[in-house]
């Protein structure tokens, strides 16, 4: 793992029996990414992710999808979650806290963040339809919770209704883009960290 001492960012290379990822996120960054992870729905919500957090966001990943996807989104999510933990650094002067609540069409999810360093997911998400074309959608729960155990955060995602599978999860990954836009987010009068303890 390696990180840029002059803006918030990270990269780091993963291999193992399973996957091989290379991965890098800018906090401060435009929203351009270049994302290959070989599952293509995947993709698109990372390249959402980006965008909608205005993060800069690289992965290239390869794993044994002839399997099954699930250990290259679960790796994914752990790879992701050590580069938000890296790129914080001491989370000195950050706003700690975001939230957001994304439509998209007939869909409404809404997102909570909290740069606590205690791991915690929250995952309300019903999904009566849980394929697009060969992807098991249920492997995003494996995703977040991966991610939140790497990245040390709380993280509430409440999909509030919804009919469409693509549309929920896409909603899901904008609200999660605008809550960490937000958390990560720096504000002149934080002093240190924003904690009573005086640590996350």
């Amino acid at each position: 793992m390696s990180k840029e001492k002059d803006r918030r960012s990270a990269s780091t290379k993963r291999t193992t029996a399973e996957t091989s990822i290379h991965a890098s996120w800018t906090l401060d960054g435009t929203g351009t990414s270049d994302i290959q992870t070989t599952i293509p729905f995947l993709d698109h919500m990372l390249t959402l992710l980006a965008k909608h957090g205005f993060f800069d966001l690289t992965v290239n990943a390869k794993g044994d999808t002839d399997i099954d996807d699930h250990h290259t989104i679960e790796d994914i999510g752990i790879v992701l979650g050590s580069l938000l933990h890296s790129a914080l650094g001491g989370k000195e002067g950050i706003v700690r806290f975001g939230w957001a609540s994304v439509p998209l069409d007939e869909t409404l999810a809404q997102v909570t963040v909290d740069l606590s360093g205690r791991p915690y997911l929250v995952y309300n998400v019903d999904l009566p339809s849980h394929m697009i074309k060969t992807l098991d959608l249920g492997l995003f729960e494996d995703f977040f919770q991966a991610f939140v155990s790497q990245g040390g955060l709380n993280l509430h995602i409440n999909l509030m209704y919804g009919r469409n599978p693509h549309h929920k999860m896409e909603a899901i990954f904008k609200a999660l883009a605008k809550a960490l836009a937000q958390a990560v987010s720096r504000d002149q009068r934080v002093v240190g960290v924003l904690s009573t303890k005086g640590t996350l």
